[in-house]
């Protein structure tokens, strides 16, 4: 008896690929108010109208596959090229004249902390044994303990509520927005 037939391997050859234009693989059929995947709208049951539609929302973008290599012929292929450029997105220009926000009552402890634990342990260069020691006493800490941080960051955030205010009427903007879109720039994701 002969077991089961062997199967041959077949790779893909597609250097493309079919996305939503918000870049995502699926889209939303108008006509059944269901998802749908990019790749299966011509298998998709509305009628010819709303794959028409959804064909035309539907784009291509070009990817580029690499054939599988070797191990050995990886790592040649690899020192040889540039790495490729990261995605780019879009921020929020940062104004320099804004008021910077205030730290919390925590961060204003945790500075007090780091001046006493580098006197007590000025051999310590680790930064992360002095944050996890600080967040530990934070959280023995009463009320009572806790109260003039917490009064300080008080007074800091009113200074800094102030300063909005002074700054927002000076650039004519509201709290909450001006209803205009903000400036945006293109940065580099490294």
């Amino acid at each position: 008896m002969a077991g089961p037939k062997q199967r041959k391997r077949v790779e893909a050859e597609t250097s493309s690929l079919k996305r939503a234009r918000d870049g995502s693989a699926f889209i939303r059929c108008e006509e059944c108010k269901k998802d749908v995947p990019v790749v299966l709208i011509d298998m998709h049951s509305c009628s010819l109208e709303a794959k028409i539609k959804l064909n035309l929302e539907a784009q291509v973008v070009e990817k580029v596959t690499d054939v599988k290599k070797k191990p050995a012929e990886k790592k040649n292929a690899t020192t040889a090229e540039p790495k490729p450029k990261k995605s780019r997105r879009l921020r929020k220009v940062k104004d320099p004249n804004m008021p910077k926000r205030p730290p919390t009552a925590f961060f204003l402890f945790m500075d007090d902390f780091r001046k006493e634990y580098k006197e007590s342990n000025p051999d310590s260069k680790s930064v992360s044994v002095v944050a996890k020691e600080g967040g530990e006493k934070w959280k023995s800490m009463t009320d009572e303990e806790k109260k003039p941080y917490v009064d300080k960051a008080a007074d800091l955030k009113a200074e800094y509520d102030k300063a909005m205010e002074t700054y927002n009427a000076e650039n004519g903007e509201e709290e909450g927005g001006s209803g205009k879109e903000p400036d945006l720039e293109l940065i580099d994701d490294e």
